[in-house]
């Protein structure tokens, strides 16, 4: 599937700014105070996300492409999976503490947060891979040109219904525009190693 098949396809959560089609990219505005995050350490509520998100039945596997150009605190982009308000999984690629760092928050009531610093990805495309099979998604990414490391495995019931696609937020800005280059999917990974 394209991002113009998605884009037709799928439904945002929350509308960004602004979205600009082009070819086989997609230029996506986020609103100023966009983001996901349920109460842990810092006991608030976000759930205003840029998501666009399609159904997606059975095991699967969703990989979303971007450029990481962005430099501003907390500024992502990524995979979301969601399933409802307080079941959901967001991994990609957050600036934050001066530096991009690849991560995932995984959401079953209350969020948590998995963070490692990747600088040297810093203006290259990258791909973040959601897997689901059995009762696990496991997330891997990667920038172009090296080989997919492992970023989290994480629980998820076989049998829920989950849409998913691709996000991006701007919890402390206005102006930020991720530009996706990619998406697809696909059939889940064979192994976890």
């Amino acid at each position: 599937m394209s991002l113009a098949d998605l884009v037709e396809a799928a439904r945002w959560t929350h509308e960004p700014a602004a979205t600009v089609l082009d070819g086989d990219r997609l230029r996506v505005e986020a609103l100023e105070g966009s983001d996901a995050w349920r109460t842990t350490s810092y006991g608030f509520l976000h759930d205003s996300e840029h998501a666009l998100l399609q159904p997606l039945d059975g095991a699967f596997s969703v990989e979303v492409s971007f450029v990481l150009d962005y430099a501003e605190q907390f500024d992502q982009a990524g995979v979301f999976l969601r399933v409802d308000e307080q079941t959901w999984i967001k991994a990609g690629v957050e600036f934050s503490d001066g530096q991009p760092q690849v991560g995932a928050v995984v959401t079953h009531g209350v969020s948590d947060w998995s963070v490692a610093p990747v600088p040297e990805w810093a203006g290259r495309t990258v791909t973040v891979r959601a897997s689901r099979a059995g009762d696990a998604v496991t997330i891997r990414a990667w920038a172009d040109g090296d080989e997919p490391r492992l970023v989290r495995v994480a629980p998820l019931a076989p049998d829920t219904a989950v849409s998913g696609g691709l996000f991006c937020a701007a919890p402390t800005r206005g102006g930020l525009t991720v530009t996706f280059t990619g998406y697809r999917v696909g059939e889940p990974d064979a192994a976890l190693h």
